[in-house]
């Protein structure tokens, strides 16, 4: 496809945000879409095992940018957006602590496999930016993007 991450995290939450706009035209609508990028690739939301092996083994040791795309309709149809980025490094992570991560099911469904705010917490050796971001939803951002929007 060719598209770069932080276009594919705004199309995203522009994307989800237009479908529920579209259902509830005169409402404040909030959309948004986190990305897991490791140089220039996107990580996948891990479904299988194999993929968030694969995911955790590139970035053990590594940066990688987490980008959170959100978009806010307000009543008046206006769409104002925000691209959040933040910076994540993981320690080196032994097979061993990817074998019991994996085990805990905690990556499933998770862009990049893995979450943050559970036992992957423990891989974090340097975090730059929004944490709220790596949750899932940039919260200062989020609140900003409400409050610029609201009647």
């Amino acid at each position: 496809m060719g598209e770069l991450p932080r276009a594919y995290a705004l199309r995203m939450a522009l994307a989800k945000l237009a479908v529920v706009k579209e259902r509830h035209a005169s409402a404040l609508v909030l959309a948004a879409d986190s990305v897991v990028v490791c140089g220039r690739r996107i990580l996948p939301k891990t479904e299988v095992e194999a993929e968030a092996r694969d995911c955790l083994a590139r970035l053990s040791g590594r940066r990688h940018r987490v980008l959170g795309g959100v978009a806010v309709a307000g009543p008046d149809g206006r769409v104002r957006t925000r691209l959040v980025e933040t910076i994540v490094r993981f320690k080196r992570l032994e097979p061993a602590e990817i074998d019991s991560y994996l085990a805990s099911g905690e990556w499933r469904g998770k862009a990049g496999g893995y979450a943050i705010q559970g036992r992957a917490a423990a891989f974090v050796a340097f975090l730059s930016g929004s944490y709220s971001n790596v949750v899932g939803l940039p919260l200062f951002e989020t609140v900003a993007l409400l409050e610029a929007s609201a009647p």
